[in-house]
């Protein structure tokens, strides 16, 4: 099965958008019932539940967060999102632009069935700590 350039394009669009919704649970649909991801090789959020757990802590720590869908690219099965993410942290009040990627494995449906996430964390700190 391969997912195509096209499709991998509007996938992404949707799920940049699902984020700038501030919906966790619409970011989790993007996910199989048991997809999930792994970010900067930490703790997994193994299930669709456990994104959306992921992306509301998220949504709490930026509540005005805007994400940008930067590229997309494709290749069978696997796509590779990259995004920037901007926002006001809520308990610094600090201003963070941050720059990262997601390497998706997806299903015949589409969905993404694994992530995972990077993004620097050493620059993410700084700037929290600015």
């Amino acid at each position: 099965m391969t997912i195509s350039a096209e499709k991998a394009n509007k996938l992404a669009i949707a799920y940049t958008a699902a984020w700038c919704s501030h919906s966790a649970e619409d970011v989790a649909s993007f996910y199989a019932p048991d997809g999930g991801i792994i970010i900067n090789e930490g703790e997994p959020y193994p299930t669709r539940t456990d994104v959306q757990r992921m992306a509301q802590g998220f949504i709490d720590e930026f509540p005005d967060l805007e994400l940008i869908m930067d590229s997309i690219r494709t290749s069978g099965t696997h796509s590779v999102f990259l995004w920037t993410l901007k926002g006001t942290h809520l308990e610094s009040g600090n201003k963070v632009t941050l720059g990262g990627w997601e390497y998706w494995t997806l299903n015949e449906e589409g969905q993404v069935v694994q992530s995972m996430g990077h993004f620097d964390a050493d620059d993410y700190q700084r700037q929290l700590d600015a």
